[in-house]
């Protein structure tokens, strides 16, 4: 019996040394790349994509999530290593570091000091994408597409409603958009203050259509909505599939000139990855300036590999949507992760106005 159940023991270790388990957001990489890698190093990539933090942060804070890559957003990756959730990296086996991008570097110490638990896969604003088109149809021509007037006034939703308008579901990123709209602090944990955002969301709630943080992309594509408050490189994702489909929709893409939310999708290796070794093998293939370029100029998001500006497309590095100017980065803004009693209130608070009651 000893030794049938170290055999099996044995088979197991050997299965998950050949593979490594990777859990990423959505629409979120060259799927060409996976394949790259896989014929690169001969390990198998098993890479399954979830489309909210909160769905990740539930797997990580349970334990034993099998996975040996995942990619929580810097507030949530700052709550999960306080939870001890991740192990540091292993910086020597690591040697494509030295490509990373010191100014995006950082901006991510403020969530993981010394950037000692996480890399940088990509970042971006939370901001505002429209048809251009159908939002001017109904607004008129100085339709504040730049603006917070667009999704949290009242009157301009009341109209749009009538060509569909999607909102994130993700409360760590409508809350403080809302408190930065009426200018409270948008990085506030004061329950008082947050609560102010209730009687704001709620006035447009009735003029939202639908809270989800993926169907955006084809909606606005296709034509099916006419606004969404999202992230920014699905939003140019779907100006681009919109602009291929050649369908007559033209999406345009804006940080509010208020201030946006800044954004890090962090790459980090839980505390019980069953491969950390296949683990660091996958985030320094990411990290090589070529690899990495090619996600970008895939997902059309900024990334904080320094190494693979020369190798971004135009419509990537040009674009000041994607990687900002320094002026529009001063502008921007970012949050730290809630108190777990604030935390609490928060999603009593999201729940309701999802909800509408």
């Amino acid at each position: 019996m000893l030794t049938t159940t170290a055999t099996l023991a044995l088979a197991a270790s050997a299965a998950s040394a050949q593979e490594v388990r990777v859990y990423n957001w959505s629409d979120y990489i060259d799927e060409d790349l996976l394949t790259q890698f896989e014929e690169e190093t001969g390990l198998d990539l098993i890479y399954d994509v979830f489309d909210s933090n909160e769905v990740l942060e539930t797997k990580m804070l349970a334990g034993g999530s099998g996975y040996d890559v995942v990619v929580p957003t810097g507030t949530f990756l700052q709550r999960q290593i306080s939870a001890g959730a991740f192990q540091k990296l292993d910086t020597s086996k690591l040697p494509n570091l030295d490509n990373m991008w010191d100014v995006v570097e950082k901006r991510t110490a403020k969530y993981d000091p010394g950037n000692e638990y996480s890399i940088n896969y990509m970042w971006g604003t939370t901001g505002i994408g429209a048809n251009v088109g159908k939002v001017q149809e109904l607004l008129g021509e100085d339709a504040p597409l730049d603006s917070l007037e667009l999704v949290l006034n009242p009157e301009n939703m009341e109209k749009l409603a009538e060509c569909g308008v999607h909102f994130l579901d993700a409360p760590a990123e409508m809350i403080p958009m809302a408190l930065k709209y009426i200018g409270e602090d948008p990085d506030s944990h004061d329950p008082e203050v947050i609560a102010k955002v209730e009687p704001v969301l709620m006035a447009v709630r009735p003029h939202i259509q639908k809270f989800h943080s993926s169907e955006y992309i084809n909606a606005l594509a296709n034509g099916d909505i006419c606004v969404a408050v999202g992230w920014s490189g699905d939003i140019l994702q779907a100006r681009d599939r919109a602009a291929e489909a050649d369908n007559g929709v033209e999406i345009v893409y804006n940080a509010p000139k208020e201030g946006a939310q800044m954004w890090f999708d962090q790459m980090a290796i839980p505390v019980d990855a069953p491969n950390p070794e296949g683990a660091h093998t996958f985030l320094n293939f990411i990290m090589d300036a070529e690899n990495m370029a090619a996600a970008s100029n895939y997902v059309y998001y900024a990334n904080g590999n320094k190494a693979s500006q020369e190798y971004l497309i135009e419509d990537v590095i040009g674009d000041p949507a994607i990687y900002p100017s320094q002026e529009a980065l001063d502008n921007l803004f970012t949050t730290t992760p809630y108190p777990a009693k604030v935390q609490r209130t928060v999603t009593r608070l999201w729940t309701k106005i999802k909800s509408g009651t």
